[in-house]
């Protein structure tokens, strides 16, 4: 008996730090998305923002090389419904890898806003390669950037990142995002669709994701 209650407490306690990491990507992105807009200047253009379909936020995208490289992180994709309501946070990962001259490693924020949903029911679907599915290029920058016309701003996914305390816009195209189900049922404390989430079905939304969604309501409104 005292062997499965401690296998019983052992689970929880792994269910229990596996919500907290959760929860620290989900603040992570919430602080990362209150940092790029803080100054106006190196900001995303709010006529973007306003104009977005979905955003996506990792942080903490780890990239290392020698010759060969690769990116990986954890984050969070939020659409815009079709009433205007932004949905609870959906857990994906960013996966990519290069070829060439490159040694070291150093640790960035991405946040990649969607113009259109033309990458969306790929990342639902499976693995969404930015790029080959649908087109991103590095992101305007300044409150000023799109003014008066979105003239040859005309790609579905733009991207943007912050290293070493700058923002700047970085090249994605390669990279893959797919759905992550398994930080998805921790963080919500159950199996759950992807579809579930953005529609906000059967799922009770924690407190660092209701912080999220204002965060993101905030800047596109």
């Amino acid at each position: 008996m005292k062997k499965i209650i401690y296998i019983i407490m052992i689970f929880v306690g792994l269910n229990l730090q596996a919500a907290q990491k959760q929860d620290d990507i989900v603040i992570s992105a919430v602080n990362t998305l209150n940092n790029i807009m803080s100054i106006p200047e190196s900001s995303i253009p709010p006529k973007l923002l306003r104009n977005a379909k979905a955003i996506a936020i990792i942080p903490n995208v780890i990239k290392v090389g020698f010759f060969v490289g690769g990116r990986f992180g954890r984050g969070v994709l939020s659409i815009k419904q079709k009433n205007g309501r932004w949905s609870a946070p959906c857990f994906i990962n960013l996966t990519g890898g290069s070829i060439g001259w490159q040694i070291g490693a150093q640790s960035s924020n991405i946040i990649l806003v969607f113009k259109n949903r033309s990458g969306i029911a790929g990342i639902v679907g499976g693995k969404f390669t930015l790029g080959a599915d649908a087109s991103v290029a590095v992101g305007p920058v300044g409150r000023n950037a799109m003014a008066g016309t979105d003239a040859g701003f005309n790609s579905a996914i733009y991207s943007y990142s912050r290293s070493k305390g700058l923002f700047l816009g970085v090249s994605l195209a390669g990279s893959s995002l797919s759905v992550n189900n398994s930080y998805n049922a921790n963080y919500y404390n159950k199996n759950v669709y992807p579809t579930d989430i953005f529609k906000g079905y059967r799922i009770r939304i924690p407190r660092s994701g209701r912080v999220f969604i204002n965060t993101i309501i905030k800047y596109t409104r």
